[in-house]
């Protein structure tokens, strides 16, 4: 239920007759429809759209887009995601006319400076990863994921190793990774966390076996914790021949500090649009580059950006390649963005980003700690999980808080997930936030705390001020909204 009738949806200011463009004047001859399409695919009548002038549709998404929450607009602790600023300097350098002008077809010759930018990208990401070669292609982390397992079944296959049908993942894993392990065409198996959130090694011995393909692992994990036993994992994995990948969502926290090459692993996706500044949400785009030890670069998606004595080319003499995972060579508009980044803040200034977020991260697990349950009381990473329940025995629910938030202006945190922590609550403050930043929220989150206490039923019935009232979301997605139409 919309609370504020002063913002009418676009189609009640419409009026007919009313347009907000100009065309030149047609210098074509004129063709009817039916001269060049079938009958049945030409409409009947004209189509339900909203007739508004320029300057009224200005107006009209302007205030729209003054209400929705960004990483521009307020502070979005979005728990496992990285939701962190990004530096306006990258979009400045994104559209450079010889970066956002150019076209994937035209000749090699004609975009060599896009392409020594993107070579110059993957060995940078080498060098952050301890990977041995680098692929831009991947779209997104999930696609990222995707490509990585498929390298691992293509490196198996060669090797006439087609019982490893398994691919282990720990019970606070992302739900992208047995997403992603299912398309690739394996089973997933999972391993279970210890009482201090870290992976189970005796479970993890239990489930290993000359069917394990791999294991995929963040580091720090979900729960934000550094899994201390990382390298007895890895011989754990390759003593049965599997491989190790590494979920980059959580690289935030060690860049300059640890490197997932030097931890053991094989095979690491990276996120791009989260941890190097490209934006985030939406939809996308994403850009999800895959990095890999030398056993599985014949696998690597072709063709292969390469550097030769005249300069870039793509390599497409790859026969033992996956193929190719997206069309062209990935989101480059996104890859831009990540690159400026990573030239604008150098070896130093990405230490300083991992030493700062683990630094908020830890300055406000310790201030909401006396007002929530803290499932793991030990230094997080980047991130930290709360529980809820405290409040749930008050009749609170961790959404109710979530909703809560919303009265205060701050997107929620993450909310039940990990999966094994009950009514959490995945809190990331990320490095580019002020401490007066963090106090407010925390200062927000104590007042909710202390309210669902002394008066519940104002957390219960949020959000109280936002143009949206409190929204079914259950009900949202098994009966969506999906047109317009004009009350009577």
């Amino acid at each position: 239920m919309r609370k504020d009738e002063n913002q009418p949806l676009i189609f009640e200011v419409s009026t007919k007759g009313r347009i907000g463009y100009s065309l030149p004047v047609l210098d074509v001859p004129e063709v009817e429809l039916d001269d060049v399409l079938p009958a049945d695919l030409i409409r009947s009548e004209e189509p339900e759209l909203p007739e508004v002038a320029e300057l009224d549709i200005m107006r009209h998404y302007t205030a729209l887009s003054n209400r929705n929450h960004g990483v521009d607009s307020g502070f979005y602790p979005l728990g496992s995601c990285t939701m962190k600023y990004n530096p306006k300097i990258n979009e400045s350098v994104a559209r450079f006319p010889g970066f956002a002008d150019i076209h994937p077809l035209q000749d090699e010759s004609t975009v060599q400076g896009a392409m020594e930018l993107m070579y110059d990208l993957q060995e940078h990401l080498k060098e952050i990863t301890g990977m041995d070669e680098v692929t831009l292609q991947p779209a997104a982390g999930a696609h990222g994921e995707w490509t990585g397992l498929m390298m691992i079944r293509a490196f198996h296959e060669a090797n006439g190793d087609f019982e490893r049908t398994k691919v282990i993942v720990p019970d606070s894993a992302h739900g992208t990774n047995p997403a992603s392990a299912t398309v690739a065409g394996f089973d997933t198996v999972t391993v279970k966390s210890d009482d201090n959130g870290l992976v189970d090694l005796e479970d993890l011995k239990r489930v290993v076996g000359p069917d394990t393909a791999a294991l995929m692992l963040t580091n720090p994990n979900t729960l934000g914790l550094f899994e201390e036993n990382i390298l007895e994992m890895a011989a754990i994995i390759h003593e049965v021949g599997g491989k190790l990948y590494y979920d980059g969502a959580n690289l935030n926290a060690v860049m300059n500090k640890a490197r997932p090459g030097d931890m053991g692993f094989d095979v690491v996706h990276l996120n791009l649009h989260k941890t190097f500044t490209g934006p985030h949400g939406g939809g996308g785009p994403g850009s999800g580059p895959v990095g890999v030890k030398k056993g599985l670069l014949p696998y690597l998606p072709k063709p292969v950006l390469i550097k030769t004595d005249d300069g870039y080319t793509f390599d497409d003499n790859r026969p033992e390649s996956i193929g190719r995972v997206k069309p062209y060579f990935g989101n480059f508009g996104i890859n831009v963005r990540a690159y400026t980044y990573i030239r604008s803040m150098g070896p130093d200034g990405l230490k300083a980003v991992s030493e700062y977020a683990v630094l908020n991260a830890n300055y406000m697990m310790r201030r909401l700690a006396p007002y929530f349950d803290l499932p793991y009381d030990r230094h997080c990473k980047h991130e930290f999980v709360l529980s809820g329940r405290r409040q749930k025995k008050l009749g609170v629910r961790t959404l109710d808080m979530a909703k809560r938030l919303l009265d205060f202006g701050y997107h929620p945190p993450t909310i039940y997930f990990p999966l094994n922590v009950e009514e959490g609550m995945m809190i990331e403050p990320t490095e580019t936030e002020s401490k007066e930043t963090l106090d407010a929220f925390c200062d927000a989150m104590i007042q909710i705390a202390k309210e669902a206490e002394t008066n519940p039923e104002i957390v219960q019935e949020a959000p109280h001020t936002t143009v949206i009232s409190r929204l079914d979301e259950a009900q949202a997605a098994r009966k969506p909204v999906l047109r317009y139409q004009k009350a009577e």
